[in-house]
């Protein structure tokens, strides 16, 4: 892989596993230094530094709650203080459920939106204020429900929905600073979470392949390679878009 953020620090929030996982130890082998955030999975976050650093990385695991201020603070403080100054932030940290209308719950909007949104407007607040003159580079992880319409997923679409307008309205208030806001729109991955939620093996998943011109689900890897080039300079005159990354699916 070519070393395209030598010298670059990173921090990536929800990284000790699935897409975030990936995504940390792709701008690992890019040159990145990397902060490996996570809320709860202290071995995986582990795992995911030890990757890193085995393949000649630099890398440290640091616990904070994206949707804490406190928190945040202490991330990218921490982060600083280990690695550097940081040049690039990849808004990872998620959380999913569907449901259908009548199972809603007031605790279950708060905890996605506390986490997938504000979060995501934390994160970004804070790194605009470390990243300075040289600008630097912000990735938001949205969906592709976002811009669909799958049954159940109400809650979970509308915080992805306010994930790409933070990104494009962050474009246009940041660009005067020299700071990028992109976001990258999975569509159905296979990671951990997938797997828990029931959807690997399902007729969900059946459905997704079927509507899928490349013919399968995403893995980590297909999405983080989208990140790391937004989160490069090979794409310095991008800014304000949303990619989708999965494989030509339509919802």
């Amino acid at each position: 892989m070519s070393r395209t953020l030598d010298g670059k620090v990173a921090i990536v929030t929800g990284a000790s596993k699935g897409i975030g996982a990936e995504i940390a130890r792709t701008l690992g082998r890019a040159g990145a230094a990397v902060a490996v955030n996570y809320g709860s999975d202290e071995k995986g976050a582990a795992r995911v530094v030890g990757d890193i650093v085995a393949d000649g990385g630099k890398a440290v695991a640091i616990k904070a709650d994206v949707a804490r201020p406190d928190d945040i603070k202490r991330l990218f403080a921490e982060a600083k203080q280990a690695l550097g100054t940081p040049d690039i932030l990849i808004n990872n940290a998620g959380v999913f459920a569907f449901s259908p209308l009548d199972a809603v719950t007031a605790e279950d909007f708060r905890r996605q939106f506390d986490t997938n949104v504000l979060g995501t407007i934390l994160a970004a607040r804070e790194a605009a204020s470390h990243f300075g003159d040289k600008g630097g580079s912000i990735v938001n992880v949205s969906s592709i429900v976002s811009t669909g319409a799958i049954a159940g997923s109400v809650v979970y679409s509308a915080t992805k929905g306010a994930v790409d307008a933070i990104t494009r309205v962050l474009a246009a208030e940041l660009g005067p600073r020299r700071i990028r806001v992109n976001t990258v729109a999975p569509g159905m991955v296979e990671t951990e979470g997938t797997h828990s939620a029931g959807f690997i093996g399902s007729d969900f998943e059946k459905d997704a392949v079927s509507g899928t011109p490349l013919g399968r689900i995403g893995q980590p890897g297909d999405i983080a390679e989208v990140a790391l080039f937004l989160a490069s300079d090979a794409a310095r005159w991008v800014t304000g878009e949303r990619i989708e990354a999965g494989g030509g699916l339509r919802r």
